[in-house]
């Protein structure tokens, strides 16, 4: 089984890159387009911890099998609101009425239906694995700190007018 390290950074990018790509085209009819920046396999003890800035909305969905890890997707919450409008087909005064927990189960579906694209086509690849549940981090200004064996990858995608950005971190599994 080869190692994370040795799987090129394009196989991760392409894939990942797919994922939110299709996620956002069938769901929500919005192109997210990969910004161009060079990623390079960053070891999780290299890299400062991500910090994050104003009000976010942070949907996470790990995956278990030879290759384990998790994928962050962060959202200012403007927009998670607006993704939440598409994905519910709800108008904003709508979505206004309602509880922060329905901005939270759309953006944890749409985390799962991104991360379930990434698995999918890793299995393709020769890679099974498994989702976990998806889970919500809801906050201002806060730092996710990743595990020290893992390595990361971190991708920032526009998708209309708003920044998207994808935290991939991964280890070898067992």
């Amino acid at each position: 089984m080869p190692l994370v390290e040795s799987i090129s950074d394009a196989v991760f990018q392409d894939t990942l890159s797919r994922a939110v790509q299709d996620v956002f085209s069938t769901m929500l009819g919005k192109s997210a387009v990969l910004r161009e920046s060079k990623q390079e396999l960053i070891h999780a003890e290299q890299v400062d911890a991500l910090e994050l800035k104003g009000a976010q909305i942070v949907g996470t969905v790990g995956f278990i099998g030879e290759i384990t890890g998790l994928i962050y997707l962060y959202l200012e919450i403007p927009f998670a609101e607006e993704v939440s409008c598409g994905l519910l087909d709800m108008e904003p005064a709508e979505l206004a009425e309602c509880e922060d927990e329905v901005v939270n189960d759309a953006i944890g579906e749409l985390t799962n239906m991104t991360v379930g694209a990434f698995k999918n086509q890793l299995c393709d690849v020769g890679f099974p694995c498994k989702l976990t549940i998806p889970s919500i981090l809801r906050g201002s200004n806060f730092t996710i700190e990743p595990v020290r064996s893992a390595a990361r990858r971190i991708y920032h995608f526009d998708v209309g007018g708003h920044t998207l950005v994808a935290d991939l971190l991964m280890k070898q599994g067992e």
